[in-house]
């Protein structure tokens, strides 16, 4: 209600202000997002359920230090930071590793080195038999 007319019939009409609190945008507004939540919390969730089993192992544990392997524009491939050819790479990658092949082997490339040289690095530690050899790369500033 827009207020009253206040004093006597033939007096001088005065307004008094409204005390109320019209909630009927707040209501709207409201009914949207309730809207918008039902329709997009489905698509957040994953669409596969899965009963995980529950396990009492400790976590694995990380290796000391990992084994990397490094190729810089050039093509030169490094154990370490020793350089090796990569004829003799899985040689001497199982004799860095102990003949280990559950040993980590990170791989890092200069940006400038082709694709082929660096799927080729990766294909020859795989068939020597290593199963864990991940690809390192610098992580962008933030903002860019």
């Amino acid at each position: 209600m827009a207020g009253g007319v206040m004093g006597p019939g033939g007096g001088k009409k005065r307004y008094r202000p409204m005390a109320e609190i019209n909630v009927t945008p707040l209501v709207d507004v409201m009914l949207v997002l309730l809207i918008i939540f039902m329709v997009t919390a489905p698509m957040i969730t994953s669409s596969v359920n899965v009963n995980l089993p529950k396990a009492n192992a400790a976590p694995a544990q990380a290796d000391a230090k990992p084994i990397t392997i490094s190729v810089n524009a050039q093509g030169q491939v490094y154990l370490q930071n020793t350089p090796v050819d990569l004829d003799n790479l899985v040689a001497t990658l199982q004799q860095a590793a102990q003949n280990n092949p559950d040993q980590r082997v990170f791989v890092r490339g200069d940006k400038d080195v082709s694709y082929g040289l660096m799927i080729q690095v990766m294909s020859t530690i795989i068939q020597g038999g290593f199963t864990k050899v991940s690809l390192l790369a610098q992580p962008t500033p933030a903002g860019k």
